[in-house]
């Protein structure tokens, strides 16, 4: 029973580990643009590329780039889960042989 828990437990930590970390990724490189653009000559450089990450963000929320960015983050939880239990499997399999 305590191998269910601890797979429960891996795949849960997957789950929200591989949600927050697209959002972090994506948070902390508009935090980095914005904090560029304050030099001169720069500002429009890093507005044009936060603009441009905004509209790929809003072609994958329907038109909303927070929606898109939450759709990527769930794509993300979703493939890291499927990978952890992957993993646990082969873990498994290794284990009896």
């Amino acid at each position: 029973m305590t191998i269910f828990t601890n797979f429960l437990r891996s795949l849960l930590l997957t789950i929200i580990f591989s949600f927050v970390v697209p959002m972090f990724l994506v948070g902390g490189g508009l935090l980095f643009l914005s904090l560029i653009g304050h030099f001169p000559g720069l500002q429009e450089l890093t507005e044009a590329i936060a603009t441009e990450i905004m509209h790929f963000l809003a072609t994958f929320g329907s038109g909303t780039p927070l929606r898109g960015l939450f759709v990527i983050s769930l794509t993300c939880s979703f493939v890291g889960a499927l990978f952890d239990m992957y993993v646990y499997y082969k873990y498994q399999i290794l284990r009896i042989n």
